[in-house]
């Protein structure tokens, strides 16, 4: 039996170092969302950059775009589990990482429980795959805390948390003393990317899929506990994701299972769900992942993955924020076309990483045949300049 690690204690003095600005911005955040009916983009908050000017990268990433085809474009805005890559769940075998990132050039990938026999195992396979490609890899993981814990609930090699909900009395403090613990033991084992922290506001009581996996039931405290996790992340060497835009929290259904609806009013989104989207990203999140949910105050027809009003004009226009934005997964019961149409219509909506799709080959092809060049530069340099922020990548 694997025997899990004990919750450490968070420390309780020095973890303020740096919360001060963020915490400043989360007030800033919530007063103006609280305050003005809608945001223009040249007053919403700063767009997530790790804190960097949003064009600090761009030259590099300029540079290794001009040299990538087509095609590899297309690829880099896939993350898939090592087995779509490799055709083996487990291998850390480099000559295989090699030969199959160079036919499937994929963006990054992302592990579960199916990927993980023991520690040596894992640090061995992220090592093989983070290193065999043209361009280094986004090497991601769930790592939540509470009941989304793959690493810690499969081989005990992180700290074994219980949900964040429980934690939420300890205020901003214990949000950054329990992320950067977080983003320290994932990063030592060669992980670059957690799709933490939840973004969602638990306010419906017959929200399963959410619940305790929220850092709150209260916007403003989830807004203020979000910005201290974010920072916490990056204390310890990890990137985070805000998930799941624009709020999970209020839905009855699971989008894993069938279709997921929110049936706020844009006015209460704003009171509510948007508050700590925003709150995080003033504080510099690294990525934003969409949730598969359907709101028809904003779009009756499609689930935000897919919507330009959405992803485009809610998050990209409203928020201001340019960062990375990843789906959820593709294979999710909730979007309401096939997984190829999906992805092209999540491209077009405005994502830029489409995570394990079923048919990784049918969803390049797709995305290769239908979205345009200068739509799929958009999001490559946003992937790089991500990638160059994060040390991930060297610039040229």
């Amino acid at each position: 039996m694997q025997l899990r690690k004990r919750v450490r204690r968070p420390v309780k003095k020095g973890l303020f170092y740096g919360l001060g600005l963020g915490l400043l911005l989360v007030a800033l955040s919530v007063s103006l969302w609280r305050g003005l009916p809608l945001l223009r983009a040249s007053a919403a908050v700063s767009p997530a950059a790790g804190a960097d000017t949003p064009d600090r990268y761009e030259a590099s990433a300029q540079r290794i775009l001009a040299g990538m085809t087509r095609e590899e474009k297309v690829w880099q805005m896939l993350v898939l589990f090592p087995q779509q890559v490799t055709g083996d769940a487990v291998s850390a075998d480099a000559q295989l990482w090699q030969e199959s990132l160079a036919a499937r050039p994929v963006g990054g990938i992302v592990l579960d429980g199916d990927n993980m026999e023991s520690e040596a195992q894992l640090r061995a396979l992220l090592t093989a795959a983070g290193t065999a490609g043209a361009v280094p890899l986004l090497t991601c993981v769930d790592e939540e805390g509470g009941a989304v814990a793959r690493v810690a609930y499969n081989l005990g090699a992180v700290t074994d948390f219980e949900p964040m909900f429980t934690y939420r009395g300890g205020g901003a403090e214990t949000a950054f003393a329990n992320a950067r613990t977080l983003g320290s033991e994932l990063s030592s084992l060669g992980f670059n990317v957690d799709f933490a922290p939840v973004a969602d506001v638990w306010t419906n009581p017959d929200n399963a899929v959410i619940g305790r996996r929220a850092y709150s039931d209260d916007a403003a405290e989830a807004a203020a506990l979000i910005s201290a996790a974010v920072q916490g992340f990056h204390a310890g060497g990890t990137a985070c994701v805000l998930k799941h835009f624009p709020g999970h929290g209020d839905t009855a259904e699971d989008s894993h299972v069938g279709a997921a609806y929110c049936y706020k009013s844009a006015a209460e989104l704003r009171e509510c769900e948007l508050l700590p989207f925003a709150a995080g990203i003033a504080a510099g999140a690294d990525m934003v992942m969409m949730g598969h949910i359907t709101v028809p105050a904003l779009d009756s027809a499609r689930p935000a993955t897919l919507s330009p009003a959405v992803v485009t004009g809610l998050l990209r226009q409203e928020l201001g924020y340019d960062g990375v934005v990843i789906t959820d997964a593709l294979q999710m019961r909730a979007l309401n076309v096939g997984g190829a149409e999906a992805a092209v219509l999540a491209v077009e909506a405005g994502c830029d990483l489409l995570l394990a799709p079923e048919d990784p080959a049918a969803v390049a092809a797709a995305v290769l045949d239908t979205v345009d060049e200068a739509r799929l530069d958009e999001s490559v340099l946003r992937i790089l300049q991500l990638k160059l922020r994060r040390g991930i990548v060297a610039a040229p």
